[in-house]
């Protein structure tokens, strides 16, 4: 079965690459390049402490770098719970813990009333089952008793009427199990996924930096349906296999105690043999899902950059590596396929030899007239639902392994707690327009690349109300200076103040609120553009069409928008693909006006377009800009001119960047040898 699913999964990627190289406006579209937390080990650097991160994203080997503690750029406490978490972490553990048993069964607790109707239908259902070979065996010496006494006919018909009022019975009792689990294990899924998307959306910039979507998006989908199904409906499967096992063996004492023993005989070496088969598909599962996982990273990343794969013809090549990559979880597969093959070959062999040594003991005490026929029947009956008993209680405990193993990369996500928090700090009650922004002696360098410092000793203060353009080299730290502000990243040392509040201290999902932000490559939602410019209002319900209007009108792109076939419900294709990049800037504007907020950042937000939508979007930030405080991150240096402060950055190798020169256009261009004149005048022979 995994190496059919493998096959086609493989065949079904190629097709769909070839398709997609023949059609003209392929739609999925979504960029995620960053690297793989789950399959990486680096060291990284968190202000002054080194940690290094397993495969599992855990901080571990937590060491002293240097004496930097007294600028701790992360809370000590949070940290401090990530090595925790970190040092209970065994990835290779083939035994579970009882902790984590319980831990998994404690999903479903919110369903504990379906759980338990589900439960006493189960007891019905069972009962009715295991009543069926005592009544068989019993109808077998009735039948022999009235067919030598006459009224045979009678006789039947009353057991059939009994027999099918019970069957009855029994049907509904499943039926409402059936769909009580069905039900609770939907709910159980639904929470999960809900509180393990809500702790992703919650982590820190820096874990996205390292984090691949394709792996992220497994777990909210395979894992946490193995797990929902794993507390549901195998647990239901498990006790009803445990029920049977018990009831049968005790009506296979209550016919023959003797013979039970011998029948019984077969049990320990097969409840071995399941133990070893849980404990090695829990080991193997973890490493297919992982597998499973890095196969769906490589599909997703190449389907939605599929114009960079077609524009280098490399079609062939990613399917190669796509069946590679198919090509382990296949392999996995395969050896979980030997180990099933010879599990449950036993499984069947166990079970033939209980009907054997029934067959055998039974007719030598049949003959001995030390049970009937009916006894012996039904004691048949009863050991081969022991048997298949036995095998269902097997694969319980096979699956249970296989939703422990899953449940464990679940909780690393939904227990990592953010090392900057979304929605905790103080809401300062100041205006955020008559507030400066200070850069205080700030170092930093990026979580990911604690080997190359961006900033040294970085020191800019932007005036309320004013324009602030920072120019500089590529790489020398421009844009992360918006990021900063919008506290993506903590710096190392130093700190940033808006007005007398420290940022650190202020709640993140407030100042966010009030900072709007235009790049270079705005992203767009696949919605429709109603969608996606009313993403920046607070309540996108409360969005009145003239609001829409009177932002599209501002940006320069309500034209656009009322000859579009549906006007502002016109869907733009994923990441707004089926838009020219000036028509996704002025998008990006009218939902940045929309949002109305208090402090402007804009990152290069001309610079990759002609002279016409380069003229169209200056024009519609220029309105968004006034009464704003603005630091514009600048690329084109004529954009700039009549900004109030221009900083330049300095990259000093691997130092870090810090401020060179600070003032206007004029006084910049005045400076002698001035990098600042450098960049203008290196710029104006390239254009002309």
């Amino acid at each position: 079965m995994v190496a059919l699913m493998t096959a086609c999964s493989r065949v079904f990627y190629k097709d769909l690459l070839l398709r997609l190289k023949h059609s003209s406006s392929p739609s999925l579209y979504t960029s995620h390049q960053s690297p793989d937390i789950f399959t990486r080990c680096k060291l990284h650097t968190i202000n002054g402490l080194k940690y290094k991160i397993n495969k599992n994203a855990y901080l571990i080997n937590v060491q002293s770098w240097s004496s930097l503690h007294t600028a701790s750029k992360f809370r000590s406490s949070e940290v401090t719970n990530n090595q925790k978490e970190s040092n209970n972490v065994k990835d290779h553990r083939n035994v579970p813990t009882a902790s984590e048993v319980s831990r998994l069964f404690s999903l479903a607790r919110p369903e504990a009333k379906k759980l338990a109707g589900a439960i006493t239908l189960l007891g019905i259902s069972s009962s009715v089952t295991l009543a069926v070979p005592f009544c068989m065996g019993r109808l077998i010496d009735l039948v022999q008793v009235a067919a030598s006494q006459g009224g045979m006919e009678d006789t039947l018909m009353k057991v059939a009427i009994g027999l099918s009022t019970i069957f009855v019975i029994g049907a509904a009792a499943n039926a409402g199990r059936v769909y009580l689990l069905q039900l609770s294990g939907q709910n159980i899924m639904k929470k999960l996924r809900e509180r393990v998307y809500s702790s992703i959306l919650g982590q820190e910039i820096a874990f996205f930096d390292s984090s691949r979507t394709g792996e992220l998006i497994n777990r909210l989908s395979a894992d946490t349906e193995l797990v929902s199904s794993s507390v549901t409906q195998n647990v239901s499967d498990g006790l009803r296999s445990l029920a049977q096992i018990i009831a049968g063996i005790g009506m296979m004492f209550f016919m023959s105690a003797d013979l039970a023993k011998v029948v019984l005989s077969v049990v320990p070496p097969v409840a071995v043999t399941a133990i070893i088969y849980g404990r090695f598909v829990r080991n193997i599962t973890q490493k297919t899902q992982t597998a499973l996982a890095e196969s769906t990273q490589i599909a997703e990343e190449k389907i939605s950059n599929i114009r960079t794969v077609r524009a280098f013809a490399r079609e062939s090549v990613e399917c190669q590596n796509y069946s590679e990559m198919v090509s382990k979880v296949r392999n996995y597969g395969r050896r979980e396929a030997v180990a099933k093959a010879i599990f449950f070959g036993l499984m069947g062999l166990s079970g033939n030899s209980i009907m054997l040594l029934v067959l055998y003991y039974g007719g030598l005490m049949m003959q001995s007239s030390v049970i009937t026929v009916g006894d012996l029947s039904a004691f048949l009956l009863y050991a081969g639902y022991v048997g298949i008993s036995i095998g269902g209680l097997s694969s319980f405990y096979t699956n249970i392994n296989k939703s422990l193993g899953a449940s464990t990369r679940l909780w690393q996500l939904a227990d990592r707690n953010p090392l900057i928090p979304v929605n905790e700090g103080v809401i300062p009650n100041i205006s955020l327009k008559n507030s400066n922004i200070i850069f205080d002696n700030v170092n930093f360098t990026y979580p990911t690349r604690d080997e190359y410092q961006i900033f040294n000793n970085l020191n800019l203060t932007v005036k309320a109300g004013s324009v602030t353009a920072v120019v500089g080299s590529s790489g020398s730290g421009k844009s992360t200076i918006g990021s900063l502000l919008l506290r993506y990243y903590e710096p190392n040392t130093g700190s940033i103040k808006i007005g007398d509040f420290d940022l650190k201290t202020i709640n993140p999902t407030w100042i966010r609120s009030h900072i709007g932000t235009v790049s270079q490559e705005p992203i767009l939602f696949s919605g429709s553009v109603r969608e996606n410019i009313s993403y920046g209002a607070e309540d996108a319900s409360l969005v009145t069409e003239d609001q829409l209007i009177e932002v599209s009108k501002q940006a320069n792109i309500y034209s656009f928008i009322s000859e579009l076939p549906d006007g502002f419900d016109t869907l733009v294709g994923e990441r707004g693909i089926t838009l020219s990049g000036g028509q996704r800037q002025r998008i990006a504007i009218a939902r940045a006006l929309l949002k109305n907020p208090q402090i402007l950042v804009l990152d290069e937000a001309t610079s990759a377009l002609d002279a016409e939508s380069e003229h169209l979007v200056q024009e519609a930030l220029d309105r968004l800009m006034i009464g704003r405080t603005t630091i514009t991150i600048a690329h084109r240096l004529s954009t700039i001119k009549h900004a109030n402060v221009i900083a330049v950055l300095s990259q000093n190798n691997r130092n870090g960047t810090s401020i060179a020169e600070l003032g206007s256009y004029e006084q910049l261009m005045k400076i002698d040898d001035g990098i600042f004149r450098k960049l203008v005048e290196r710029q104006t022979q390239s254009v002309s």
